[in-house]
């Protein structure tokens, strides 16, 4: 059995006094945070007597944690062994815990890339529903979004703007009618997200991408199902393009 080595010490003490819900959930955020920082690596098996000693809680609560990090494919029992670490090809990696785990340790960029490609392969397809699809009202709040988002980002106002930004695409994907890409908006927003809190976005963007959004919507609303497509891919070109020089860089793969 490979030990958890390398780990550092937890405030135990704190966990042991803590409600039986905030201790499942340090239990399960810590270890899960390890796993996808790649410090507790692919194929390492640990016992749930292991957990008990460290985090200094009863069974129950190791074994709730670890149930919930099964439902995410990160770990799975093995028999006579106790739990063994899974590689990145099994984690459930559309859950936006893990995305957030993932956002948050040294596999940030590589997790970035990946959102970031995935809005370039969904969101032209659902801006150009959209323009087909989408009713007149919600098409015109999508305008007026698109003027806030302008207003937000000539103003510097970076807080305002990521808000905007979220509900700008999240609506673009609700109006494309198809419920399935509907549920990307969380996704969507984790990634927009993570740019702005690992400092990846200008105070000011560019006015070119000011201008890109209020195309989007002016297509959307005028049924100009190529045009709005189109705008989406020049705005999605041109993310890949700012953060290229990032991805760049030798990044660590984890799992």
């Amino acid at each position: 059995m490979t030990p958890l080595s390398g780990i550092e010490a937890d405030p135990v003490s704190s966990a042991a006094s803590a409600p039986a819900v905030d201790r499942r959930n340090l239990v399960f955020d810590t270890l899960g945070r390890e796993i996808c920082a790649g410090i507790i690596g692919p194929q390492t098996t640990f016992t749930t007597e292991s957990i008990e000693s460290r985090f200094q809680v009863s069974r129950s609560v190791v074994r709730e944690a670890l149930r919930a990090l099964e439902a995410q494919g990160l770990i799975t029992p093995k028999r006579r062994v106790g739990v063994r670490v899974l590689p990145l090809t099994d984690w459930n990696v559309y859950d936006l815990q893990v995305i957030r785990w993932r956002l948050a340790g040294p596999s940030r960029v590589a997790q970035l890339r990946s959102l970031t490609e995935l809005r370039g392969a969904i969101e032209p397809a659902a801006a150009r529903m959209a323009a087909m699809r989408a009713p007149l009202n919600q098409a015109s709040d999508l305008v007026g979004l698109a003027g806030r988002l302008w207003a937000a980002g000539r103003e510097g106002d970076a807080e305002k703007f990521l808000n905007l930004d979220k509900e700008f695409h999240s609506l673009i994907l609700t109006m494309s009618g198809n419920e399935m890409f509907a549920q990307l908006h969380h996704l969507v927003a984790e990634v927009l997200t993570g740019r702005t809190q690992y400092d990846l976005m200008p105070q000011f963007p560019a006015p070119e991408a000011l201008q890109m959004h209020v195309d989007i919507a002016t297509a959307i609303q005028t049924g100009n199902a190529e045009k709005a497509a189109a705008s989406m891919v020049s705005i999605m070109d041109r993310t890949l393009a700012e953060m290229s020089s990032i991805w760049e860089q030798k990044a660590p793969i984890i799992g």
